[in-house]
């Protein structure tokens, strides 16, 4: 009997690990030795359009569709229940299409009755199975993900991919709760992230390489693997620079806002990530990890010790609130800045903010 491909990707996804080139070790911090700072001061609070979140960290969507998935799910809400975070769930067509697994994503509404959860679908579902998704969990936000090659690697995936715009559109116009566009691992570069603005986008998750590879799965899971594909795409933090491009260049509306994800796994990545002006991060693969490895007392350890340590990384930047993080300057190198100076990127600017000015 074959494996159903939910579990399927959950086994490739903890076997093949993070792929670990996100990009951020490009990204270097300023020391700044006068912060007139406290650690008692900071707050970790953010918000992505409508929702205001207790912590910048969300996590981020993963799994459901299979009834053993239902436990990864529970325990993940859990999870998010005791350290104030946003959960999203992994795509919920499977429960569309077959009302039998419901269960495996509800259960993190039962988990978690007043939390922030976040449904999820992909591209080529209609404005009825959107509806669905948001009734289905409650949801406070819906997630669109756009997954190309995934798709076209996967050996039973989508291969006709027009309408996507449309079918976005539409979904916005029909459902009453924000909506995130999210990639799941190859990046947005600013030209995908400027068209999705036009369309009304507000909220965009940039899911650059860094993290779970899907191509990678995917090739795993054929019988010929395409195997060059697995380097496709661009990192998270250049992708992340790519949409603040984007939004910047054509001065972005009241609302947007950045969910930066992909192979993000600890306070350093979550720090560069929101200084270069993401609104909140999403993690994944590393969390799937520490909960099957070491379980949920594991997990909640592993979040309260990144809100520690991300507090602390504040006070010696001397920003209090996380929107103070987008004003501090930092140096951008490497291969990073080499993509940017092609692009037309400028990363000066990063580097001559004035948040270390208190005057």
């Amino acid at each position: 009997m074959r494996i159903p491909r939910k579990l399927e990707h959950v086994h490739y996804a903890l076997k093949l690990g993070q792929k670990g080139s996100h990009g951020f070790s490009d990204i270097k911090l300023i020391h700044n030795c006068i912060p007139e700072s406290c650690t008692k001061l900071i707050s970790l609070q953010t918000t992505i359009g409508e929702l205001n979140l207790s912590s910048p960290i969300i996590i981020n969507a993963m799994t459901g569709g299979a009834r053993e998935t239902e436990e990864i799910n529970r325990e993940l809400a859990v999870a998010a229940r005791e350290t104030g975070l946003a959960m999203a769930v992994g795509s919920q067509m499977s429960a569309i299409k077959n009302r039998e697994v419901v269960s495996s994503y509800r259960v993190v509404r039962q988990m978690n009755p007043e939390g922030i959860v976040i449904g999820n679908l992909g591209s080529e579902a209609t404005p009825d199975q959107a509806e669905q998704a948001v009734e289905m969990l409650r949801a406070d936000a819906l997630q669109i993900h756009l997954n190309v090659m995934q798709e076209l690697i996967m050996p039973e995936g989508d291969r006709d991919f027009r309408g996507t715009s449309e079918r976005i559109a539409s979904i916005m116009e029909r459902v009453h709760v924000p909506v995130i566009v999210k990639e799941v691992g190859f990046g947005m570069a600013h030209e995908s992230v400027t068209a999705l603005a036009r369309l009304g986008v507000t909220l965009f998750d940039i899911g650059g390489s860094g993290g779970t590879n899907f191509a990678a799965i995917e090739n795993a899971r054929r019988s010929e693997p395409i195997s060059w594909l697995n380097d496709w795409g661009s990192t998270t933090a250049v992708a992340l620079l790519e949409a603040l491009h984007a939004l910047k260049s054509r001065k972005a509306q009241t609302g947007e806002a950045i969910i930066a994800t992909g192979g993000i796994s600890g306070s350093r990545e979550v720090s560069k990530a929101l200084i270069l002006g993401a609104s909140a991060v999403g993690i994944a693969g590393a969390f799937l990890s520490i909960l099957r490895t070491g379980g949920t007392a594991a997990l909640i350890d592993r979040i309260r010790a990144i809100h520690h340590e991300l507090t602390l990384v504040m006070t010696a930047l001397g920003a209090p609130a996380i929107a103070d993080l987008w004003n501090v300057p930092v140096v951008v190198g490497g291969e990073t800045a080499h993509w940017c100076m092609t692009r037309g990127i400028d990363i000066t600017s990063y580097a001559n903010r004035s948040g270390f000015d208190k005057n």
